[in-house]
């Protein structure tokens, strides 16, 4: 059987399930589809947590982007998984233990206002159509490759995959949908992983392969890696390049964005009690650590793999000859997500780290994907690869997706807008615009402002300046009132937008070409790191128009409390 056919079973069998998924969990109620009924297993809310959290940032364009950058994109790993303690901790359980549905929810009741809900509307549909931007990249990576078509029909094909069972199943149907695809993408990621490591090292276990030592050379992996590198004209890819302030601000804005993103908080609103949100938080992690842990073996061995491939003998003395260029590179070459340009003229493929002699263009998001084929793999693990891909960035999309179909259907029209519509009708809103979240996701998604790691970075910074402090301080602080909560947010959103918008040069300015996203504006921080500067901008804006403004009321203060408070056994308060 040839590898398309292949590709064309697995993922198409792996659609089928998703779609009958939520024809079985089809949701016939407002809080079955924004809540899943609040009836969620703990383990089984983990592991979809997992899924919705794992994105095609995660599982298609972080170990490419680990590959490449080395040791500096370790704050990718940091970032993400520490976020995700900061959110359980913080955030989750006492915003179970609110009741509500959504997160503008919590922040129009606890900040008493409807202004503050509206804003918190903006700040989630900005920061979560940044992020759902990067899913739509990955999506149109992985079908452009395995299907053979080009990147704007896997994009408008994953799109409609979605809308059939998003749309159609709502929370409900997505819950039990992400625990499918969470043991697609784990099963996915590991096993290439497992085959690779065992190549390389004789090691099983990737994470401890990356520990051990080289086959072929019987020196550490890393440092026969730092070898192959050096010897190319690349820095080492174990040392630090970045700088130190900008590492930390990256790693501070990837936490606090994490712990402030709509769609994984409200992952936390579909179990029955507080306690088995700390539950489903705890199962969660232990999910997320099955990918994370292997994620930097798979950059690195990739990244070894992709150097041998060019130089077989392993000097840079005897490049390939173009003509001679493995399987994988032509197949990958009519994606046009790999490159090769013959500067000189000699026929070789010349791999180094200066622009000028470098003739071999690889995409960052290709890496993960691409991996079983470098390593030549069985057709088999190469189309599992191609369906784990598909579920990544699917069911994130579908969890971001929800977050601005109920922000709209729910904390605009339901509240604002029309408070007397129907439950019918509600829900017939809430699937309309999720349909034109679809829609508008996939026509930005064609022209993305980086690879999905980068993309998604810039959402996190966005949900990190936003959303983050003004949950943060609506349950830790009784002293911040509407006015502060609404200025902070705007403060916040206002100067990070501006911010990447002038490092990416996408202001109307004379020379856009004197940008660049490695020039940094101010000291040496970049775009996707500038969220927790605009998070510290929203708390101090925050403070001090509340101190310059009414008190809160005491019986906004009296609802802070109880929100921190915990009373019973363990109950979540609906109201």
């Amino acid at each position: 059987m040839d590898q398309f056919t292949l590709n064309l079973i697995v993922v198409g069998a792996t659609f089928a399930l998703y779609i009958g998924i939520a024809i079985w969990a089809r949701a016939g109620s407002t809080a079955e589809f924004y809540a899943a009924g609040r009836g969620v297993n703990p383990i089984v809310n983990g592991m979809a947590t997992g899924a919705d959290w794992m994105s095609a940032a995660s599982f298609i364009s972080m170990a490419g982007i680990i590959a490449f950058g080395g040791y500096d994109t370790s704050a990718y790993l940091m970032g993400w998984t520490g976020g995700y303690v900061l959110l359980a901790m913080l955030l989750a359980p006492y915003l179970r233990k609110f009741g509500k549905f959504t997160v503008p929810e919590f922040i129009g009741d606890r900040f008493y206002s409807q202004t503050a809900r509206t804003v918190a509307v903006i700040c989630l549909i900005v920061a979560s159509v940044t992020y759902v931007i990067g899913q739509m990249t990955g999506v149109g990576v992985a079908f452009s490759r395995f299907l053979e078509v080009d990147n704007a029909t896997g994009l408008f094909i994953g799109a409609a995959i979605v809308f059939m069972y998003a749309v159609l199943g709502g929370m409900k149907g997505i819950t039990y949908t992400q625990v499918a695809q969470y043991v697609v993408l784990i099963i996915a990621y590991t096993i290439p992983a497992i085959f690779i490591s065992l190549q390389l090292t004789g090691n099983p276990l990737p994470p401890l392969g990356l520990f051990s030592d080289a086959t072929a050379t019987g020196k550490p992996i890393l440092e026969t890696l730092n070898g192959m590198m050096a010897d190319l004209g690349f820095g080492s890819y174990t040392e630090q390049k970045d700088t130190t302030l900008n590492m930390f601000l990256f790693t501070v804005s990837l936490m606090i964005g994490t712990a402030g993103l709509p769609h994984v908080i409200v992952r936390f609103f579909t179990v029955p009690t507080v306690k088995d949100a700390r539950s489903s938080a705890g199962w969660a992690l232990v999910f997320i650590a099955l990918l994370y842990l292997t994620a930097p073996a798979v950059g690195a061995m990739a990244r070894m793999n992709l150097i041998n491939t060019i130089y077989p003998d392993g000097t840079s003395a005897a490049p390939l000859a173009y003509e001679a260029r493995p399987d994988w590179v032509k197949n990958w070459e009519k994606t046009g997500l790999l490159k090769f340009e013959d500067k000189n003229g000699d026929g070789l493929i010349q791999y180094a780290a200066s622009k000028e002699a470098n003739e071999f263009d690889v995409n960052r998001d290709i890496i993960t994907l691409a991996n079983p084929e470098i390593a030549q793999l069985p057709g088999w693990v190469i189309a599992l690869v191609a369906a784990g891909g598909l579920a990544a960035a699917l069911s994130t999309a579908a969890g971001l997706l929800m977050a601005i179909s109920s922000a709209v259907s729910h904390d605009l029209i339901k509240s604002q807008i029309n408070p007397n519509i129907s439950e019918k009708n509600e829900l017939l809103a809430a699937r309309i615009s999720m349909a034109v979240a679809i829609a508008v996701a996939t026509y930005l998604g064609l022209n993305p402002p980086g690879f999905a790691a980068q993309t998604v970075a810039l959402a996190f910074g966005l949900a990190a300046s936003s959303i983050f402090p003004a949950l943060m301080m609506g349950i830790f602080s009784k002293r911040i009132n509407n006015t502060g909560a609404v200025a902070g947010m705007l403060a916040g959103l206002g100067v990070t937008i501006v911010y990447i918008f002038l490092h990416k040069g996408w202001f109307f300015v004379a020379d856009t070409a004197s940008f660049s996203d490695s020039d940094p504006l101010l000291l040496s921080i970049k775009s996707t790191s500038f969220g927790a500067v605009g998070a510290l901008i929203n708390f101090v804006v925050a403070f001090v128009v509340s101190g310059a403004t009414k008190d809160t009321p005491a019986e906004i203060q009296e609802l802070v409390e109880s929100i921190r408070i915990p009373k019973g056994a363990g109950a979540a308060v609906d109201h």
